[in-house]
Parts: structure tokens; C-alpha cells; sequence
């Protein structure tokens, strides 16, 4: 008889109560991985988009060709920004808890995946992040202060009141908004890097999304369009392992690399170890000066996991094992970058702790100045009216009638 076809459900291969298991991620040693000229054809990716680039060595040294050779000030800069983002993550937690914030999402364990990246760009290029990509925002030099009385809501939110937490944006420092629609990012920074190269500029676009995320149509589009026209866009799949609940190998991860995506669809493809800052900062410099030069978009996923909950909303240690983070075979990328600036020299354990110091007292500081200008429970409130402008270029007749009635409401005696 014949074998009956049977649907296949991808799993996570441990739940609650079991050991972390990690024998399905497939890694290269450090330096293994070949580095092909930024202007080979895609073809010539197929490596790079199954393999792992990975520059850090289990000794903190750094190996194989794709070491991009920074400076010791570099680096200490590229700590001190993720160290920042880390402690601001930390207390945004800590005030949700409080009942100050309504919501809020952590990028624990994920810190290179922004701040590498972020620095490997130019001011001027385009940024399309997506909710968990805090670091982008400090390594553009965005205030805590603003980013605060975002979270907050308050009469100086950036956003007005109509966005959720951690939805920032900045057209002076090129960040665009963040939206909770999941992937729209991806043919946005397509789009605005044809505009670009249309008009002759010299700059490009980058933007990133989940792993679970590339289920969306949008991703796919994105691919399609950057492919066909040469884009000067960098689209980043940020692989954490989890999209909310749900197992990498959903959205088809057990098939092959979310990387190898790229030649499929006529693009370049790099795997890369998203907690090795040096790895992250080096692809995303090659797949830059690729879309620089005229040779279009490459895909690259970073490898990375997310050690927090998906957000203030989730409880990870109902669909994970409790310990699973610790467990994470590519480690932590502040204390990864920590040990190789010591194994250089130029860095201690005294110097790192009053770093840590500096920075808490950096985000301590600036919570006073930001819950000054209100806060959930605490006045001063955003004016009403805002409800009713940058909605239409011309105020339609009902909601003029609607904002008439609210001000009268308000001016009624109690």
C-alpha cells in the first residue's frame, strides 16, 4: 500500500520543562566563511548565504577576511552605544512595571544587530527600522529625553499621542516611522532607494524586519522590486528564533537560510552572526559600498536571539525553556566586544563598570527631564485638538463640527 502524504508542523525543538536544545542551528568556525568582491554577482553568494560569517573567535580575537580592522576608538564607541541602549531598555522595563508606561519592547541580545549596522552607514543614508531597533536610534545621536516622551505619550511626544510606544521616528536624523504593521518597511526603503538613484543621490537605504515577518507578502514585493532595478537598499532579516510565540521554523526557516532568500530572488545573500559586532559591521559595509556602486540590494539575516520577552505583553517561559537564553551558543554581543577590546588592551573590567555607571546616570537623568513634561497618571496632557490635525490638508466640515462640540464640552462647567 502506498504511504499516505502527511502535513508536516514545524516545532520548536524544546518546550518548558525541557533542555535547550540548539543542534539545529548550523554554524561556521570564526574566519571560515570566504569573503567575494562587493561587486560579484549574486550567483556567487551562495556561501555566504548558507554559511555563517562570524569575525570573533572563541578567544575574542579576530580572524578570516571579513575583519573589518576597526580602531580601538571605534570599537570602545560601538560598546558605549550598545552598553546605552542595553540600560535604557533596562529602565523602560522597569517604569512599565511602575504603571508609567503602557507598553514597551526590549532589544536584549540583539544590541549589534542596530549598533554595528548603524554605524557601518552614513548619516545621510535612509533608515527603515523596525520596533526593536532601539540602537539605531542612539547611534544617531537621538535624545533619550525624545525618545522617552514618545513612550510616554506626554505633550512632547514626537508622535502626538497616536502612536504606540517605541513607534519613533526622525526626519532630521533620516529614521523613519516605525509602524506596527509588520514588513511594510521592507518595500518602503525599496522605494525610497529607487527614488534615490533616480535622482542621482549618493545615498542608500537600509531597513530591517523578523524572521517571522518574511511570511508577509511585503517582504517577498520588497525582494522582487529590489532585484528587477538594482535598489541601492540593504534589507536586513533580523533571525531572533522567535516571532512572538511562534519558532523560527514557521516561517520556513527549517528549509534552508532566511539569507539564502537572496539568490532566489536574484539578490545577494549573507548569513551573518548577529552578535558578533565586528561580523555585523563588516557585511553591512560590503553589501553599502555594492549598492553605492551601482550592483543593487543584498539580503543579509543576522543570526542573533532574543533573550527578553517579545515585549512588556509576553511571557517567554510559557512556549520556551526557562533557561534557553543562557544557553544561546553564540553568546552575548556587549560582553563578546567587551572581551575583544580587553584581549587587545584597551579595554578592563574597572574602565567597563564605570562606563555602566555613566550611561544609568545618563538614562536616570534624562526619566527626570522626560516625565517633567507628563506622564499615564500625571498632567501636563496633550492638547485635544491634535487629534484633528496633519489628517487631512483641508479639515472636512464634520470633524469641524466635531472639534467645536469637544471644545465646548471641555469649556462646560463641571
Amino acid at each position: 500500500m502506498p504511504t499516505r502524504s502527511r502535513l508536516h508542523v514545524p516545532a520548536p525543538p524544546a518546550r518548558p520543562g525541557q533542555p535547550p536544545d540548539f543542534s539545529y542551528l548550523q554554524l561556521s568556525p570564526a574566519g571560515a566563511v570566504s569573503r567575494p568582491e562587493s561587486t560579484c554577482s549574486w550567483r556567487e553568494t551562495m556561501a555566504t548565504a548558507t554559511g555563517l560569517i562570524r569575525v570573533l573567535d572563541d578567544g575574542h580575537r579576530a580572524t578570516g577576511p571579513w575583519n573589518p580592522r576597526l580602531e580601538a576608538a571605534d570599537l570602545q564607541v560601538g560598546l558605549r552605544h550598545m552598553l546605552l541602549t542595553r540600560l535604557f531598555d533596562e529602565r523602560m522595563v522597569r517604569s512599565q512595571r511602575q504603571g508609567k508606561l503602557s507598553f514597551y519592547m526590549k532589544s536584549t541580545g540583539e544590541e549589534a544587530v542596530s549598533v554595528a549596522a548603524g554605524m557601518a552607514l552614513q548619516p545621510g543614508d535612509m533608515l527603515f527600522p523596525a520596533y526593536r531597533n532601539q540602537g539605531l536610534q542612539v547611534v544617531r545621536g537621538r535624545p533619550l529625553v525624545e525618545l522617552m516622551c514618545q513612550l510616554l505619550s506626554n505633550t512632547r511626544d514626537m508622535c502626538k499621542g497616536r502612536q504606540l510606544p517605541v513607534m519613533y521616528h526622525s526626519a532630521a536624523a533620516n529614521l523613519f516611522s516605525i509602524s506596527g504593521n509588520l514588513a511594510t518597511q521592507f518595500p518602503q526603503a525599496v522605494g525610497w532607494a529607487m527614488a534615490a538613484a533616480i535622482k542621482g543621490e549618493e545615498h542608500i537605504a537600509a531597513t530591517w524586519t523578523g524572521e517571522g515577518s518574511t511570511a508577509e507578502a511585503d517582504f517577498h514585493y520588497a525582494l522582487l522590486f529590489a532585484a528587477v532595478y538594482r535598489a541601492p537598499v540593504i534589507l536586513n532579516v533580523v533571525n531572533n528564533q522567535w516571532a512572538i510565540s511562534t519558532f523560527q521554523g514557521t516561517a520556513g526557516g527549517e528549509q534552508n537560510s532566511f539569507a539564502a532568500r537572496g539568490p532566489a530572488h536574484g539578490l545577494p545573500g549573507l548569513r551573518v552572526d548577529g552578535n558578533d559586532f565586528l561580523a555585523v559591521y563588516a557585511a553591512t559595509r560590503w553589501a553599502a559600498d555594492r549598492a553605492r556602486t551601482g550592483g543593487g540590494g543584498t539580503l543579509i539575516e543576522l543570526v542573533t536571539y532574543r533573550a527578553a520577552a517579545h515585549s512588556t505583553s509576553d511571557d517567554p517561559s510559557r512556549y520556551r525553556p526557562k533557561n534557553e537564553p543562557e544557553c544561546w551558543p553564540l553568546g552575548d554581543p556587549i560582553e563578546r566586544l567587551k572581551q575583544h577590546l580587553i584581549a587587545l588592551g584597551e579595554w578592563s573590567d574597572a574602565r567597563h563598570a564605570a562606563l555602566s555607571g555613566e550611561l544609568d546616570a545618563q538614562v536616570g537623568a534624562a526619566w527626570q527631564e522626560a516625565v517633567k513634561y507628563g506622564t499615564m497618571t500625571e498632567g501636563p496632557r496633550l492638547d485635544r485638538d491634535l487629534m484633528f490635525e496633519d489628517v487631512f490638508k483641508e479639515l472636512p466640515e464634520h470633524l469641524r463640527r466635531e472639534r467645536e462640540l469637544l471644545r465646548a464640552e471641555l469649556a462646560a462647567p463641571v
